[in-house]
């Protein structure tokens, strides 16, 4: 990426983005009004307490989830007019992704009183990782391949430099995660170091600006287009309203979707494992696959990394000090297979990584981090989990001999400028 000249360049929050032919006022309200709409049932019903049965409760909250997407991408967007591009992004992936912290905390301040508790935390948590990059990643790469294929451009995704930001947080949180599995807890140390570093990222992403943004269209576009006070509180109001809709609907959709499975027979723990996380981050593989679809693959799979670093340092510092609430220790304890699923996770995050190093995602490698995922389910046992541990590791470290002159921009992404930092 090209760095912009003195002349040209402009801060993140300086100046409008651009904007191609938005619709009009009366259009723009009349979109916005359908998705709240849209949302409107499941909020009513979650707060007059009605219980729906299994499926209509999928169905009716389920909408509520897909209102809740289109209100975040709509605010993300708008976002940029005054903030830079890659802070927005890990705003959205923030909001987004707050059911899974809703249903993490739960569980682990439960764990206090309760102790069978902390092993669904832990696979709440561990499920949602393997979900994000085994299957959302994959996904973002599916749809960029056939909306590559109707445009007639090439096949994959290609990373801005930025992207380097992400990319090293996620790595060295990955490898700070293997003291869980070695210690086979969540100690408050750790939680704290990885809050700081999460903080540390946002102050790297908020500091780091775009010259080659995408032009808005439709309701961003329109938005982006108010007077400054108006624009910034809209774009909240937005964002709250979305945030709202997802802790309204994130926990009875995921009930449902637990309790259909369990009424076929399927393990309860299982359920919590994979269904439960799959509900939960349903608003940003939306959003994600969306973007991917617009041949905005950056966007969709850069929301989806921002996503699983705060994933995997913030959600994960969190739990020792909700578990304390509960009445638990000060570091959360894991169990056997609390063990082998966190090892398994922090493997997978590794390599994803070195994937990503060189900025390309190829659908070659979308391929090979879903068919590792799906193996998982072919080979169920918990020494299963330790063996296929150590084949990601494996095939991480050929991977990266060949990357290794990517490393050092990547390093240096972490503490200073970046190629197309204007800071």
């Amino acid at each position: 990426m090209a760095q912009k000249s003195p002349a040209t360049a402009t801060p993140p929050g300086a100046g409008e983005i651009p904007s191609a032919q938005p619709p009009s006022g009366s259009v723009t309200a009349l979109r916005i009004g359908a998705a709240v709409a849209g949302a409107l049932p499941s909020v009513v019903l979650r707060l007059a307490g009605v219980h729906l049965a299994p499926v209509p409760g999928m169905v009716v909250f389920g909408l509520g989830v897909l209102a809740a997407a289109l209100l975040l991408m709509w605010a993300a967007e708008t976002a940029r007019a005054d903030i830079s591009g890659p802070l927005a992004l890990a705003l959205l992936a923030f909001i987004a992704v707050l059911p899974e912290y809703a249903v993490d905390l739960y569980f682990a301040y439960a764990a206090g009183t309760r102790p069978e508790y902390a092993a669904y935390a832990a696979a709440n948590m561990t499920g949602a990782n393997r979900l994000l990059v085994g299957v959302g990643w994959p996904l973002v790469a599916l749809a960029s391949y056939f909306a590559a294929r109707r445009r007639g451009a090439a096949p994959g995704i290609t990373l801005r430099e930025h992207r380097r930001i992400d990319t090293g947080f996620l790595g060295a949180a990955a490898l700070v995660a293997f003291v869980m599995p070695l210690t086979r807890q969540i100690s408050w140390v750790l939680a704290v170091v990885l809050i700081a570093w999460y903080g540390y990222y946002l102050f790297r992403v908020s500091r780091c600006g775009e010259d080659d943004e995408e032009e808005l269209i439709g309701v961003p576009a329109r938005l982006a287009a108010l007077p400054q006070q108006r624009r910034r509180a809209t774009t909240v109001l937005v964002f709250a309203v979305a945030a709202g809709v997802i802790f309204a609907c994130a926990e009875p959709f995921a009930t449902s979707l637990v309790d259909a499975g369990a009424s076929l027979g399927i393990d309860r723990f299982l359920l919590v494992q994979w269904l439960a996380p799959l509900a939960s981050e349903a608003p940003e593989l939306i959003v994600a696959v969306v973007f991917a679809w617009r041949l905005r693959g950056d966007d969709g799979l850069g929301a989806l990394l921002s996503s699983k670093v705060n994933q995997w340092t913030l959600l994960i510092g969190c739990l020792p000090f909700a578990y304390l609430a509960g009445g638990g220790a000060a570091s959360l304890p894991l169990v056997e297979r609390q063990v082998d699923e966190v090892l398994l996770t922090a493997a997978q995050t590794v390599l994803a990584v070195v994937l990503l190093l060189d900025l390309r995602f190829l659908p070659w490698k979308a391929g090979l981090l879903f068919a590792l995922f799906a193996v998982q389910f072919a080979l169920p046992g918990e020494s299963a989990r330790v063996t296929l541990s150590w084949v990601y590791l494996a095939l991480a470290v050929p991977l990266l001999a060949v990357r290794l002159r990517q490393l050092p921009p990547t390093v240096r992404a972490l503490a200073g400028r970046i190629e197309g930092d204007p800071h």
